[in-house]
């Protein structure tokens, strides 16, 4: 079949796309920018892709008129907006706007659970998109999960800086909120089962795994896989507010992500039936099973996609192309060059920047930085980066977005994502000559920006020339004892 993917390079949409071509079907990838998809060459060589931006009535493409199903995967809970609710139900009209023009006969949208009679704002949110999908002109077939459990899940990544991190936790109440975590795995076999499924036609289906747990069950679980002592006390006294901060500043989450997930912590999220997992013949995976399966993704440097990735999970609303092009006017810098003694091994150095291998040199100072911009409310560094050794557009990195990053012209080129006054890039090339050229642009937003580049300079000065000279200096190779 002929099959529309949106939100192709977020989370779901990047585990979804390969199972679709192993199927055999013909897929396009409609993203807002199409060098995101990058990261797998290969991948991206079975596929057609078309830009477009559901914020924005347009008109429909000619190459996805004669799709017969569409996947609407669009969510915007972690951005950084208040108003995620009416973008998210602008984005639902303009999809339908685009539907009509197609001879899309079903359409298969990824959903929340909605059982309860109160629910969060992210949840009445997914309701009133699916209401909206519902009034198209074609078959829909809602799928509605609770928390998603795989490597680069955000409710994964969360539970997991909490229980490495804090061997004992006074949290607040909603740890005792039942939910019905799913495996990423089965999620996905939802969503390739019911392609052309009459039987689901027109119809909402709850999926979620066998176990329902509490949160605290679910740390609990996971600090039993992983060998880890944890003990969780619980308060009556701890408010939304103090929650979201908490998490903030625990884990690796957006502050905006933080409050959406607490307001969603309180609502029961059980499903009602199994009744699509009879219907498809599924046997899911358990909640210890799917934290068994997600780490050996991670052991074995495979994770396919993760939610920081998502432009969303940063500081900036816009896209992140029109930073490309970095400013020669109104800006100070920081240039330095070296000339690399083993060019390769110093592009291999480039691209396994930041992460656990940190920035080289003064990574103690890179740390304090990271902690200061958490404070700010900022990224910080937690965010580190889903591959040790790959980089592709959009990625994030520590307090960092990489905006371009090509190993044949030996270039990367990252864009600030933490607090700053101003507008900062940070740029890597090896010339011809095996020169590396290593640039800190600043362009500063008045009197305070340049205030703080010139009282950051004695840090950037030492900061720089080291990790320049760590990047271009070979690294002695070890003997091998007979």
């Amino acid at each position: 079949m002929r099959i529309l993917l949106t939100g192709a390079n977020g989370y779901i949409g990047m585990r979804l796309l390969p199972e679709l071509i192993e199927q055999g079907h013909e897929v396009i990838c409609a993203v807002r920018n199409r060098n995101r998809l990058s990261s797998n060459k290969e991948l991206i060589k079975q596929v057609e892709i078309v830009e477009i931006d559901l914020l924005q009535d347009t008109a429909t493409p000619d190459n996805i008129k004669n799709i017969d199903i569409a996947y609407y995967l669009i969510h915007s809970m972690s951005g950084n907006t208040k108003d995620f609710d009416s973008q998210e139900a602008e984005a639902a009209k303009n999809f339908n706007k685009l539907m009509a023009e197609t001879s899309v006969k079903q359409v298969i949208y990824l959903s929340g659970m909605v059982n309860q009679d109160k629910l969060s704002k992210h949840l009445k949110s997914r309701k009133a998109v699916e209401d909206i999908l519902y009034k198209g002109d074609y078959h829909l077939t809602v799928l509605r999960a609770a928390i998603i459990v795989g490597s680069g899940s955000s409710s994964f990544e969360i539970i997991r800086d909490l229980c490495e991190k804090l061997p004992i936790m006074i949290t607040p109440r909603w740890v005792k909120t039942k939910c019905q975590p799913t495996a990423i795995r089965d999620v996905i076999k939802f969503l390739t089962g019911v392609i052309g499924y009459k039987e689901c036609y027109d119809q909402s289906f709850d999926i979620g795994g066998p176990d329902i747990l509490s949160y605290k069950e679910m740390m609990l679980k996971y600090a039993e896989v992983r060998g880890l002592k944890l003990w969780i006390f619980t308060v009556p006294v701890m408010s939304a507010k103090l929650s979201s901060h908490w998490l903030y500043f625990v884990t690796s989450t957006s502050y905006k992500l933080a409050q959406n997930l607490v307001d969603s912590m309180e609502v029961e999220v059980i499903a009602r039936d199994n009744k699509l997992e009879k219907i498809l013949g599924i046997k899911t995976i358990s909640y210890k099973e799917a934290i068994e399966m997600a780490f050996h993704r991670i052991e074995q440097n495979q994770v396919i996609s993760s939610w920081k990735d998502s432009l969303s999970s940063g500081r900036f609303k816009k896209e992140l192309n029109k930073y490309i092009q970095i400013p020669k006017y109104g800006c100070v810098f920081d240039k330095q060059q070296k000339k690399a003694e083993n060019p390769e091994e110093a592009l291999d150095k480039i691209w396994a920047i930041g992460g656990l291998n940190g920035w080289y040199y003064g990574n103690w100072l890179w740390k304090i930085r990271g902690y200061l911009d958490k404070i700010a409310g900022g990224v910080g560094l937690r965010r580190g980066r889903t591959h040790p050794t790959k980089l592709a557009p959009g990625d994030s990195l520590d307090f960092w977005r990489v905006l371009l990053a090509d190993r044949e012209e030996k270039r990367l080129l990252l864009f600030a994502e933490m607090k700053v006054p101003g507008e900062a890039w940070l740029e890597f090339c090896i010339d011809e000559d095996d020169i590396v050229h290593q640039t800190a642009t600043f362009r500063p937003k008045g009197l305070l920006g340049r205030l703080y580049w010139y009282s950051m300079y004695p840090f950037h000065y030492f900061i720089f020339d080291g990790m320049i000279t760590k990047i271009t200096t070979s690294e002695p190779k070890k003997e091998l004892n007979n």
